[in-house]
């Protein structure tokens, strides 16, 4: 499992909440006493009520140590009271205790064995902010959004749930399995998946390929220490095959490094072109980032899609290409994470990471979406969109900034909460019914495959040397050998008006599982592509793109 919890500068941290036995009276003095310091910073005696503070945070603790009838242990005590302290400022801001911090570094850094999600705890519950591609998690099924609520049968929410906890429930060795149970937003019943476990890579590009002749297509999952250099590979070979068009998918990419999303936007915008900008309190964290002469793909149309799953680094690439009307944006509104947090290690080797500026695209609009005054429902915004229809419909969307601004052709473009596409696409609710969620729960999907490759090992292999998912096809017997399966497992098949959709795609991906075996991801998502809305949607406006890219060229910079 990825150590989630987003893991750095650009990526939301959870904030870490401990069990500490104390009655609730001395936990709201805690907090709160720090909190008043917090609030009251930017008045003109702040030193003199900061020093006040302080002084009575160091009081309570010491009636505490004397009085108390129980031993408390003052570390925890003080890493409480911080954690609930930076919970009041805004969403982002948290603080990392020493012994999370290697946890919340690794998954941007290196492999490790888990079940491959990342995740916040929000609401003393585990949330599901994306399922690593190719991942044990993936490939039965896991979704972003999905809250697990327990695992092994045993409860995994409430009051004191920590990253250190998830982690010790999800990771292990690989080759064991974990039983999970989750929450899903439209499902009314709780759903079940044995989820085996696995080394879990830190590549962060998952396919690089041809979607057609002249097409080249790249999904980057995060924006991690060595995906600019991944970018860069690939891109050249997609140049080598021909490409003359580029689609850049972001969808459910929660972020990562900054420099990173800001080099690989500079393969696509002319020099001096403005990427993205900071500003905040202190003037030493206000910056620009213009992109250089050098890009591989930086006179070729470019489409990049997104969804509500796109946060953070990936929202300011997307939202330097749209201002700089270098791009289409297709999909839906993106997650809308616009404040910026650095790092700052404390005496003891702990770490707080505090928002000093907000990110603002070229044209002037800061992507963060409201949180003032209702930080308790922040994260369960995406699911109001989805209650309120806006995955299905544009004109369902609403966002509270509606401010126009302009990209440097003139296009009207608004901020106040994610990037808004200029080609919208409604979320594909086909893969998400109740029946397909069982058969992936159960790992139907990856047994058949698995069990189809090794009947037909000989043959597949020879396929290997020429990457081209497309011309795969599964024998005829396949699809009664996946029926006589599932109905080993006692699933019941159902009989609805959508059965012929229903099966048409289990078909498709079972093609795509076979394929992932022959030739990793690039296979899987060759195949996923062929039917993939949002892909369709794309190409489509491949004119559109190449006009775009050309009224663009000589405006002048912001």
């Amino acid at each position: 499992m990825r150590n989630t919890a987003n893991l750095d500068l650009d990526n939301r941290v959870n904030n870490h909440v401990y069990n500490i036995r104390l009655p609730l009276l001395l936990s709201v003095c805690l907090a709160g006493g720090m909190f008043l310091g917090a609030t009251l910073f930017g008045t003109s005696d702040s030193s003199r009520i900061m020093g006040t503070s302080i002084n009575k945070f160091r009081e309570v603790m010491g009636i505490v140590e004397n009085e108390y009838v129980d031993t408390v242990n003052p570390s925890q005590v003080t890493d409480y009271a911080i954690s609930q302290m930076l919970a009041r400022l805004d969403p982002h801001s948290t603080y990392i205790p020493l012994k999370d911090l290697e946890l919340s570094k690794a998954s941007l850094e290196s492999d490790f064995e888990g079940i491959g999600i990342e995740f916040l705890i929000v609401n003393d519950t585990v949330q599901v902010i994306s399922a690593l591609a190719g991942g044990p998690s993936d490939m039965v099924g896991i979704m972003a959004g999905d809250r697990i609520i327990s695992t092994e049968g045993e409860p995994i929410v409430g009051p004191g749930l920590s990253n250190q906890e998830v982690f010790s429930r999800l990771r292990g060795p690989q080759g064991t399995r974990v039983e999970v149970e989750v929450v899903r937003r439209g499902m009314n019943k709780i759903i079940s998946f044995s989820i085996p476990r696995a080394r879990i890579s830190s590549r962060s590009v998952d396919a690089a390929f041809m979607l057609k002749p002249g097409v080249g297509y790249l999904k980057v999952s995060r924006f991690s220490d060595n995906t600019y250099i991944e970018c860069q590979k690939e891109l050249a070979a997609l140049k080598r095959l021909g490409a003359r068009m580029l689609l850049l998918d972001l969808r459910d990419n929660p972020g990562g490094y900054l420099d990173r999303a800001t080099k690989l936007a500079d393969e696509f915008l002319p020099e001096r072109r403005l990427m993205v900008y900071t500003t905040g309190k202190a003037k030493k964290y206000d910056q620009k980032y213009y992109a250089t002469a050098s890009g591989l793909f930086q006179n070729d149309p470019l489409l990049v899609l997104v969804n509500e799953g796109s946060a953070s680094a990936s929202e300011i690439l997307a939202g330097a290409i749209q201002d700089n009307d270098r791009g289409l944006i297709v999909g839906r509104r993106t997650f809308g994470k616009g404040l910026v947090q650095v790092p700052i290690s404390l005496k003891d080797g702990s770490e707080l990471r505090l928002t000093i500026s907000r990110y603002y695209t070229p044209s002037g609009r800061c992507i963060q979406k409201p949180y003032k005054n209702r930080l308790d429902s922040y994260d369960e915004e995406l699911d109001v969109r989805y209650k309120n229809g806006e995955l299905f419909s544009k004109d369902s969307i609403t966002i509270e900034d509606t401010a126009a601004y302009e990209t440097l052709i003139g296009r009207k473009v608004y901020g106040g909460g994610g990037i808004m596409p200029d080609i919208f696409v409604p979320l594909d609710t086909l893969g998400a019914n109740q029946f397909l969620i069982e058969l992936m729960g159960q790992n139907l999907f990856r047994e058949f495959a698995l069990s189809y490759y090794k009947k037909h090992k000989l043959s597949l292999d020879l396929m290997k040397k020429r990457v081209d998912a497309r011309s795969l096809f599964l024998e005829p017997t396949a699809w009664q050998d996946f029926v006589n399966l599932s109905l080993e497992k006692k699933i019941k098949w159902p009989y609805s008006k959508q059965k012929i959709d229903t099966e048409q795609y289990i078909s498709h991906l079972l093609k795509a599982y076979v394929a992932r075996l022959i030739w990793g991801d690039t296979g899987f998502y060759m195949v996923i592509s062929q039917k993939d809305p949002m892909i369709i949607s794309a190409l489509r406006q491949a004119n559109r793109a190449q006009k775009l890219l050309l009224a663009s060229k000589n405006k002048t910079p912001y």
